[in-house]
């Protein structure tokens, strides 16, 4: 599990600069001189991103030759970031998998939301008393919101945050993809339930299906 969390880290920080990074080359693209700018400003960024970085690293003139030797710079730090970036992917791809091949084999969880919620347990899942402890873990068990004859519950702010995004994500995955899914969010959207509070119900039954998962590899070990 220490594996996983330092290559997560590893990866998190690649990403941040990489965001930093084509967030640059935007600002710089909207102070740049007329002649760059209405070059590049209609661009998508991946377009963006390969026309700066095959900009000519010429000697800094004046300030189109300044502008553009940043752009490059700025644009190779981004490719040699996404670069990176899948391979860090990769090497969390291939962990995950052979930590908890069972986990991987879940509807929606792929080696991101894999390492989230491996994480969460940690080295000794059975530390966990219950699917109601993991949950709680995760961020997803419902918080009683009732007021008089109105029986309702509401977000829960705590937990993991991380995990509950992984959680998040598998559910958007299963909402698109996954037939029972899909059938279940019709079936409670039609009882009156809201779409928020389906998407809450279905990220509970998640939280108890993974734990059920962790268990098994709780007691393998």
């Amino acid at each position: 599990v220490e594996m996983i969390r330092a290559l997560r880290i590893a990866r998190g920080s690649a990403t941040k600069a990489k965001t930093q990074a084509i967030n640059a080359i935007k600002a710089l693209v909207v102070m740049a001189p007329e002649e760059v700018r209405e070059q590049l400003r209609e661009l998508p960024s991946v377009k963006l991103v390969g026309t700066c970085a095959r900009f000519r690293a010429s000697r800094i003139v004046d300030p189109i030759s300044a502008v553009k030797a940043s752009l490059k710079s700025l644009a190779v730090r981004h490719r040699a970031l996404d670069a990176e970036i899948r391979e860090l992917e990769d090497q969390l791809d291939d962990l995950t998998s052979a930590t908890d091949p069972l986990l991987r084999s879940r509807f929606g969880v792929g080696p991101d939301t894999a390492a989230a919620l491996l994480l969460a347990a940690g080295d000794n899942p059975a530390r966990l008393r219950s699917e109601a402890a993991f949950s709680m873990l995760c961020g997803s068990s419902p918080v009683p919101a009732s007021s008089g004859q109105t029986k309702r519950h509401r977000l829960n702010r705590g937990g993991d945050r991380q995990a509950n995004s992984a959680l998040h994500r598998i559910v958007m995955v299963r909402l698109r993809w996954h037939e029972t899914t899909q059938a279940y969010m019709r079936k409670r959207l039609a009882e009156g339930k809201s779409k928020r509070e389906v998407v809450r119900c279905l990220k509970r039954y998640v939280a108890r299906e993974i734990y059920g998962v962790l268990m098994v590899r709780s007691e393998r070990r």
